[in-house]
């Protein structure tokens, strides 16, 4: 089961801060939630505020990004039915992004009880985990893997560009990322989530990535990388290359060039 964050302080500064911003600008939503590092403990000089409203049914769906107090705040506005849609996306990319904003949240304004329903929601559906690979999107990831690794592999020795390698190391550890959290039915996450959420999955093959992308972008040496490639390959059933066939067309999965 996925571990739920942990209860976060209400009475925190942050919290306080957003709690005025609410009362300032969206008094007339139903309930508000703070959410994101304000939240969870990793609160900074220079982070935002990430704050969730419930909206009343026929409300418009949107995000807003205002400065208060001298901070840079990101509002997400939804409807109760508008996020129940945002909480099956999430579970269906297995990223939920929005349920582990709610999952994890410091209660605002809630005088009717109906954003901790949403937060009960969301805790529900990030323990439950997210949903699992369809076989035609496993063989696109490990076909797609499999392609970066050896473009990645290619790129060992002198002489050899870089910039592309290290682009290729990027795409190589994303991909690798996302494959092994689905097959650890883990949740996945992109940005500065995909270390924290890869290291959650798989502590020591998550590891491994992620120490074989320093080695790729500090010393040019990409053979960790790609061997901690193969490793998450073999956990999904192998490389593939011959035999696929997907029509999702030219760009979609299964194409690492472009």
């Amino acid at each position: 089961m996925t571990a739920l964050p942990q209860t976060p302080d209400p009475t925190s500064a942050p919290a306080a801060s957003a709690r005025r911003l609410v009362e300032a600008r969206y008094g007339d939503g139903l309930g508000a939630v703070l959410g994101g590092s304000a939240a969870g403990g990793r609160f900074t000089a220079r982070s935002d505020l990430d704050i969730a409203v419930l909206l009343p049914e026929g409300g418009r769906d949107r995000r807003e990004t205002v400065r208060h107090e001298g901070r840079c705040a990101e509002v997400f506005l939804h409807t109760a039915a508008g996020l129940r849609t945002l909480f099956a996306e999430g579970r269906a990319n297995r990223r939920a992004t929005m349920a582990f904003l709610y999952a994890g949240s410091v209660p605002l304004h809630d005088p009717h009880g109906l954003a901790a329903e949403r937060c009960r929601e969301a805790r529900a559906l990030i323990g439950a985990g997210p949903a699992p690979l369809t076989a035609g999107e496993r063989d696109d990831s490990r076909y797609l893997l499999t392609d970066l690794a050896e473009d990645l592999a290619d790129t060992e020795g002198p002489g050899q560009d870089p910039h592309e390698q290290l682009a290729l190391a990027d795409r190589t550890l994303r991909e690798a990322a996302h494959l092994l959290s689905a097959v650890r039915e883990a949740w996945s996450g992109a940005g500065k989530w995909l270390p924290r959420r890869l290291r959650a999955a798989d502590p020591v093959l998550g590891a491994a990535l992620l120490d074989g992308h320093l080695a790729a972008a500090r010393h040019g040496e990409p053979g960790p990388l790609c061997a901690a490639a193969h490793t998450v390959l073999v956990l999904a059933g192998g490389p593939l290359r011959e035999g696929l066939v997907h029509t999702r067309g030219p760009g979609g999965p299964g194409t690492a060039g472009g």
